[in-house]
């Protein structure tokens, strides 16, 4: 039997040994989506314990701990940090078969050279062995990103963003990684939400725009998007409950945003005509600029009322919506093609159901000299998983090209969530190196080493137009 998170943990044949250890390790970290706080790195910030560097936002966690019947302060509350970290390490080992249990090990191994099992026992040695090195200037936030081989980050930034933290990083000499704002519009297309035309005004005045039209909003917004591109934004995020394909003429969309702005009931039909007037603009625009426009969609959010009003929203009470909108993704897709306006796209669906439907659906819309232009984006959320990866990774390889694929990203919001990628890369390689044990695919090293090189790494940064190092 071999030892827990060996030196070929996730590998378990030779040809992904092989993949893995002379290909896959060494390649840079395009992370392109993710939820950090540029402040922090800017800043250099420095994590006054374990958990704050872990538990601190982190709701994948927070499930985990509420599962085993943990009370409310211990998770979210006001409890010292060294009793939340005793009922995290404590949980720990009841989460056999979740991620989480990998991740966490994996970083206590990268980041600390701690080879310890987490639990209630070990809880106090790996306090204070943490809680030493974390006082090293090589685990402040730059420290960490540099020893990760982190090239580039693509943050989540609100079109009323100033992006000066972003600005005050590129004018930064010793900083060496590239920070991109990612445009995440969604407040300014949720006209059936609480607080629309409160954001809408906010957007007016950032914008320096006066918004009473539907034109006027999106003048509004061009000048954000011009500003955005500016400051070397190369991608939008959408967070959509679904996608929506319900066009109309100009004056139904300006009669639904007239009925949003006075504060009146948006009906769900009235909601999907404007949202898809807007994403559709968005969706022209990107293209001109050359963006990247990511589709997530099919969260369940804010299940819990209760808890919602006590804590608010990402607090860990979202779920997968089996909402079927399959129709809906290709009417969109198609409306921008049919204009010649399709962007570089990536569909990520909440719903692993989904996987099948988008590997196909994007190949109806491939091509303009992009490879992979349209992506079935990486494994995502409740499905960013072992099983998850290798059905996503499946999935692409028997209907696509699983060579085009841009692969992994972290979508977190902790510094040392980078080891997600080299968990992802551990599970690509195994799977390759099965196709070839089991005589799938010839042993030709140096076409398989190209693909696992391109998928880490060369594909991402292609498509999202970062320099290519190696």
């Amino acid at each position: 039997m071999r030892a827990f998170m060996d030196n070929d943990f996730l590998l378990y044949n030779d040809t992904a040994k092989e993949l893995y250890h002379n290909y896959a390790a060494s390649m840079p970290i395009i992370d392109y989506h993710c939820h950090i706080n540029p402040a922090e790195i800017m800043e250099n910030r420095q994590f006054e314990n374990i958990t704050r560097a872990w538990l601190g936002g982190d709701h994948y966690k927070w499930r985990l701990i509420r599962a085993m019947g943990v009370d409310e302060n211990y998770i979210t509350g006001d409890a010292p940090d060294r009793e939340k970290f005793q009922k995290f390490a404590e949980t720990l080992p009841r989460c056999i078969g979740n991620p989480i249990y990998h991740w966490t090990h994996l970083e206590l191994k990268r980041y600390f050279g701690c080879d310890m099992v987490i639990s209630g026992d070990t809880a106090q040695e790996i306090w204070e062995l943490t809680g030493k090195k974390l006082q090293d200037d090589a685990m402040r936030v730059r420290g960490i990103i540099a020893q990760s081989n982190v090239q580039a980050i693509g943050t989540t930034d609100d079109p009323a963003d100033d992006l000066s933290w972003h600005k005050a990083l590129m004018d930064d000499p010793s900083n060496t990684v590239t920070v991109s704002p990612t445009l995440r519009p969604d407040k300014a297309i949720n006209i059936d939400k609480p607080g629309f035309s409160e954001y809408i005004a906010q957007l007016g005045e950032v914008s320096g725009t006066k918004i009473v039209t539907v034109d006027e909003l999106k003048a509004a917004l061009l000048v954000r998007i011009e500003f955005f591109n500016e400051m070397g934004c190369r991608a939008s995020d959408h967070g959509l409950d679904y996608v929506v394909f319900r066009p109309a003429d100009a004056k139904t969309v300006e009669d639904v945003f007239n009925r949003g702005m006075s504060g009146e009931a948006v009906s769900e039909a009235e909601a999907e005509i404007f949202k898809t007037d807007m994403m559709l603009f968005f969706g022209r625009e990107f293209s001109r600029l050359g963006w990247v426009m990511q589709l997530h969609y099919g969260a369940l959010r804010n299940n819990n009322e209760a808890m919602f009003a006590r804590l608010g929203p990402d607090k860990g009470y979202d779920a997968i919506s089996t909402r079927e909108c399959s129709k809906a993704v290709s009417g969109f897709l198609n409306a921008l093609e049919r204009e010649g306006k399709l962007p570089k796209t990536i569909l990520y669906s909440l719903n692993p159901n989904d996987d099948a439907m988008l590997a196909s659906l994007m190949g109806c819309f491939q091509g303009g000299g992009i490879a992979g232009k349209i992506q079935h984006g990486s494994a995502w959320w409740f499905n960013d998983t072992k099983t998850g990866m290798e059905s996503q990774i499946l999935n692409l390889a028997n209907i696509g090209a699983l060579g085009a694929f841009i692969g992994m990203l972290t979508d977190s919001r902790s510094f040392l969530s980078y080891t997600r990628h080299e968990y992802f890369r551990r599970i690509l390689c195994n799977l390759l190196g099965d196709l070839v044990e089991k005589s799938e695919y010839p042993r030709d090293m140096k076409t398989l080493g190209l693909i696992v090189e391109d998928i880490s790494y060369r594909n991402a940064a292609r498509y999202f137009g970062y320099e290519i190092k190696v």
